[in-house]
């Protein structure tokens, strides 16, 4: 990663760990230009699981921690964007967008939109079973932006996200991939978690349809979005 006084700094929050290696890897190869920093609270994913929704403290975490990436991890170089990776959190992270002086990008957004590029039939793999039924909801909101209405079809691919815990990433792949395939004929799959994009390869192996990962459309959409915030006006 380049050093602390490159030109654009990004605000990475995560919820779980394993979200943290995806995100960078994505900024290496996609915006290797942007300084990417990482602020992590894994209790965030414990206490969603287990309330089972989110609550008023919650969201009032999200922006704790969106105000310490823009006012205090800022200082020395401003910080130009928030890329929150946790998929589970949608509208705690849309309150965070509401009153940001800078963008904030939902960590499945533009992955819906690139999905919808390839048809209305979208299959939606997640390894958090919390976050499914919001990532659905949130699939259908973006296409009826578009004036569209689409089929979800989506599965957790159960046992994946504990054995990438594990270590066991080759049996996290593996798992994400089955789960793919009982997907049965949909235009995409959306890998609807960070770090879930690890498993690209065997799940489009295992389809043979399109496989739309979210940090590499969510680093390219930032890398858009400070682009055309940057150009001068006509």
């Amino acid at each position: 990663m380049p050093a602390a006084d490159a030109t654009v700094r990004i605000a990475l929050i995560h919820a779980l760990e394993e979200s943290v290696q995806p995100a960078r890897q994505a900024f290496a190869r996609h915006w290797p230009e942007a300084f990417a920093f990482d602020l992590l609270d894994t209790s965030l994913a414990v206490d969603r699981a287990d309330a089972g929704r989110l609550d008023e403290a919650m969201t009032t975490r999200f922006h704790t921690l969106a105000d310490y990436a823009v006012t205090f991890a800022g200082r020395g170089g401003h910080t130009a964007g928030i890329l929150f990776t946790c998929s589970a959190f949608g509208s705690a992270i849309d309150a965070v967008k509401a009153r940001s002086p800078v963008p904030v990008l939902r960590p499945n957004e533009s992955a819906f939109e690139a999905a919808l590029q390839r048809g209305d039939r979208l299959g939606l793999v997640v390894s958090f079973e919390p976050s499914r039924l919001s990532l659905e909801a949130e699939l259908r909101a973006a296409a009826a932006a578009h004036g569209r209405e689409v089929t979800v079809r989506s599965v957790t691919a159960e046992g994946a996200l504990e054995a990438l815990k594990a270590g066991d990433g080759d049996r996290h792949d593996a798992l994400a991939a089955r789960a793919a395939a009982g997907l049965g004929d949909v235009d995409a799959i959306i890998l609807g978690q960070f770090s879930l994009a690890r498993a690209h390869d065997r799940v489009a192996a295992a389809t043979a349809v399109p496989v739309v990962t979210t940090p590499r459309s969510a680093v390219e959409a930032l890398r858009a979005m400070a682009a055309a915030a940057t150009s001068p006006e006509d």
